[in-house]
């Protein structure tokens, strides 16, 4: 696409950007999309844990009063997943999108419909309210969440990491994971104030809502973040040159499917371990234990923000040893915590700290890397759509379907059966490593 074809078909709100930041020398440094990845990723992981955490918390008592407890949340946790489902649709949807129209508009249309589906969520009556609907309302709600995440992939990553020094790609690499920490923080800290200040009836009433407001506005923000870089001439000249030009699904998988696959299984440790340290424990403490959860929200967020320092740590010891053995290395980890996390989490206050405390360590030095393994292992010209498929299989598989799965094994099974999931995710990490033995290793 050339530049008078982008230029044609950009938005005012695009043009508004473009003179904002117009300068004639303007080259992007590394440091300046860093800034748009954080405010971006921060929104999209912003939107997951708010719904979560609702998920856990409020869904199985304003959706499915009608069963037990354990139902209602595993109800809520299938149709937690029908997001991680209607995601690649959405990344089909908007590529066509942005072929067709440009960048700018797609993320628009992307980051409002994910703004505006999540805030739609606050308005939404329960089941006393309109019955079984409310159930049906939540699933159209949550597949519009994944159909615009799977817009939200805007190549800014790919740009940071074509833009980074070669001695720093690690370092770079970890600059976009850093949202799912910062995301959780605020998530976790905003239902804990709320459970904290009303009573029970008026936080199930009027109280949780406030959480799926806040997410709008900070789509809002990260929209005029993104834009800002990618409206930008360094970015045109990358777009033009086809290192982040949307190519055509099909052919693409034809070429590049082997890689689509092995890159989806190379993260499916950290993964795993991301929801079995968020989602996973919130469930299995309201469900099977005395302890308030705005206690173990606070929890959480003290695990998020060891994590926060683990995935800074993870840019510094990649660029020392590689990407690929850090990941190797830590899924060896992920799988000897598989072991040790069922004892933890049921061992009481202090088990529960250490489980949060450890399991956030490993997912940030795993998660860390988890997307800077991908883009230099595809063709250049396919770069920007296989990165895409790849994110939309690796959540679903490794993600989607972990709070349910891990739930119902334990259930079943008793806990030690989630940390055999937990284990089943390191072990596909450590074969996708194997198997592929040059994944990251052009590209330290």
């Amino acid at each position: 696409m050339t530049s008078q074809a982008i230029a044609f078909t950009s938005t005012p709100l695009e043009d508004d950007a473009r003179r904002i930041n117009a300068r004639g020398d303007h080259k992007i440094a590394p440091g300046d999309i860093s800034i748009g990845v954080i405010i971006g990723r921060t929104s999209e992981f912003f939107d997951f844990f708010v719904y979560a955490i609702a998920s856990v918390i409020v869904f199985p008592s304003l959706v499915f009063p009608y069963v037990d407890a354990l139902t209602g949340t595993l109800y809520s946790f299938a149709i937690f997943a029908v997001a991680f489902i209607t995601r690649p649709i959405g990344s089909l949807i908007f590529m066509a999108v942005d072929r067709r129209y440009g960048r700018g508009t797609k993320l628009t249309a992307a980051l409002f419909l994910l703004g505006g589906s999540t805030a739609s969520i606050a308005f939404m009556p329960g089941y006393a309210t309109i019955g079984h609907y409310a159930a049906v309302v939540l699933v159209i709600l949550r597949a519009a969440q994944g159909i615009a995440l799977g817009g939200t992939w805007d190549g800014l990553a790919s740009l940071l990491s074509l833009n980074a020094p070669q001695h720093q790609r690690g370092w770079y690499a970890m600059v976009p994971q850093l949202g799912a920490p910062l995301a959780l923080l605020v998530a976790s800290g905003l239902f804990a104030f709320f459970l904290l200040t009303l009573s029970r009836a008026d936080f199930l009433d009027w109280g949780w809502r406030y959480p799926f407001f806040v997410a709008f506005a900070i789509n809002v923000v990260a929209l005029f973040a993104r834009l800002r870089i990618v409206v930008t001439t360094e970015f045109e000249r990358l777009f033009e040159q086809k290192d982040l030009q949307p190519s055509e699904v099909l052919p693409t998988i034809k070429a590049e499917g082997r890689n689509i696959v092995l890159g989806a299984f190379a993260p499916l440790a950290s993964f795993a371990l991301f929801h079995m340290v968020t989602v996973f424990p919130l469930s299995w403490v309201a469900l099977y234990t005395d302890q308030p959860i705005e206690r173990f929200l606070i929890i959480e967020m003290i695990g998020a923000s060891v994590g926060l320092l683990a995935i800074v740590v993870s840019g510094f010891i990649a660029d020392q040893i590689g990407r690929r053995s850090l990941l190797g290395w830590s899924a060896g980890g992920i799988a000897i915590f598989s072991v040790m996390a069922p004892l933890l989490l049921n061992g009481g206050d202090l088990g529960e700290v250490a489980f949060m405390i450890l399991g956030f360590m490993l997912l940030g030095l795993a998660f860390g890397q988890s997307s800077g393994v991908v883009a230099s292992n595809f063709a250049t010209e396919a770069r920007y759509t296989s990165s895409a498929l790849t994110s939309d299989l690796a959540w679903l598989v490794g993600a989607g379907f972990a709070p349910l799965v891990a739930l119902l094994l334990s259930v079943k099974f008793g806990l030690a059966a989630s940390g055999i999931y937990l284990l089943s995710g390191a072990v596909a990490t450590m074969v996708a490593l194997y198997i592929n033995k040059e994944l990251a290793g052009r590209d330290r």
